[in-house]
């Protein structure tokens, strides 16, 4: 489908039923994003992968602000034509949040992880702001892999970074690194209206805030955040998983969205 400001957002779709759409993290695509966790729902479900713009199979435009990847998942999600359960993985989840808030379409919601920024305490920040820097100075040599190493040194514990480096996970998203600098920049500079009160509280779709039991703390408290302020809202742990789980445990977190966009399984 084509944007209101001309870019082509493409997407890959797996499988057959009812249909849900999968928003990527900030690091990634559509599809590195998601594949594993998308083997084992293809089978009950028509999986829609888009990716943001810059990234996968959409075209590339310098406006990467919140507010414009909200309004090209709603006309992504138009184009369905039919009505649609939707995920979403850390920046990503915010992003599905921010689409559920305008959206007749959307009728249930399961973000992984969002961050709520405005949450993170003096560690979080410094952990960050380390992380934001590394990568930048990694990026300026050229040594793109090693960029996303970097980042991913906030979300994601040591033991998730090697199992997504081994997966070749950081070495697909290198190719994006700038595009991610440039997003982050965006998001630092205007902010990311997603999360506010406001928006999360015009939610009227059922939400089950997915949150792994091993997660981080900055994490726990944005997914306690977001219960909050949405009216229809519960978060729900996957057992044994962390920030990375669509790369580490994709079974178990394929199963937990089985759980939630099962008809009979959705909160009343």
């Amino acid at each position: 489908m084509t944007t209101t400001d001309g870019v082509t957002i493409g997407a890959t779709v797996h499988g057959h039923g009812s249909p849900l759409v999968f928003l990527q993290g900030a690091v990634g695509d559509g599809d590195i994003d998601w594949n594993r966790v998308v083997e084992h729902l293809a089978g009950r479900f028509t999986c829609h992968l888009p990716s943001m713009r810059g990234r996968g199979l959409s075209g590339d435009h310098p406006d990467l602000g919140v507010r414009r990847q909200i309004d090209d998942a709603l006309t992504y999600i138009d184009s369905i034509g039919e009505p649609i359960g939707l995920v979403g993985w850390s920046g990503g989840a915010g992003h599905a949040l921010g689409v559920a808030a305008h959206s007749d379409a959307v009728t249930s919601v399961a973000p992984f992880e969002p961050g709520v920024l405005s949450l993170a305490d003096q560690e979080a920040q410094v952990l960050i702001g380390n992380a934001l820097a590394r990568t930048g100075e990694l990026a300026a040599e050229g040594d793109l892999t090693a960029a996303v190493r970097a980042f991913l040194g906030f979300p994601f514990n040591d033991e998730e970074i090697a199992v997504a480096d081994d997966a070749g996970y950081c070495e697909a998203a290198g190719r994006y690194v700038p595009k991610l600098l440039n997003l982050l920049q965006q998001v630092m500079e205007y902010g990311d209206p997603a999360t506010d009160p406001a928006v999360l509280g015009a939610i009227s779709a059922p939400v089950t805030v997915l949150l792994g039991s091993d997660t981080k703390p900055f994490f726990a408290a944005s997914a306690r955040y977001v219960a909050d302020h949405v009216p229809n809202a519960r978060v729900q742990e996957v057992p044994g998983t962390g920030h990375a789980a669509p790369l580490t445990h994709p079974e178990a977190l394929a199963a937990a969205l089985i759980e939630f966009f099962t008809p009979t399984h959705q909160p009343a």
